[in-house]
């Protein structure tokens, strides 16, 4: 099992930035990337950001490419993901996400087999 916690959501005003942080603990060693998505009120949750625990390979949804950007630090056992030139629609609740198999698609909610709690993040106009 793989347990992640995230955390530093909170209310920022449109053009601002914040960084969100994901913390996993357990069987870490069985990642094989690790996912942010998002999901506004009323609407499904969908993909943000991805990066894999080895390497340097990202991948963005076309919605935030430019303004996100998503690191880790794999001795913290740790993701990251900088938010700036934030926009109202970017408010949501932002949930990390762990995936085990090098085969399943980064964008795809059901190729991540944990999830974290989630922490909203609420862009203000």
């Amino acid at each position: 099992q793989v347990q992640l916690v995230e955390s530093g959501g909170g209310l920022v005003q449109a053009g601002g930035s914040v960084r969100l942080s994901c913390a996993a603990s357990g069987r870490t060693f069985t990642i094989y990337g690790m996912g942010w998505f998002r999901q506004a009120p009323g609407k499904e949750r969908r993909f943000v950001a991805h990066i894999r625990t080895s390497g340097t390979s990202t991948y963005y949804a076309d919605s935030v490419k430019g303004r996100f950007t998503i690191s880790r630090d794999n001795v913290a056992n740790t993701v990251y993901l900088q938010m700036n030139s934030l926009k109202p629609e970017d408010t949501g609740v932002y949930y990390c996400a762990a995936q085990r198999s090098s085969y399943s698609v980064p964008a795809y909610r059901s190729s991540y087999d944990y999830w974290g709690q989630g922490t909203q993040v609420t862009v203000s106009s």
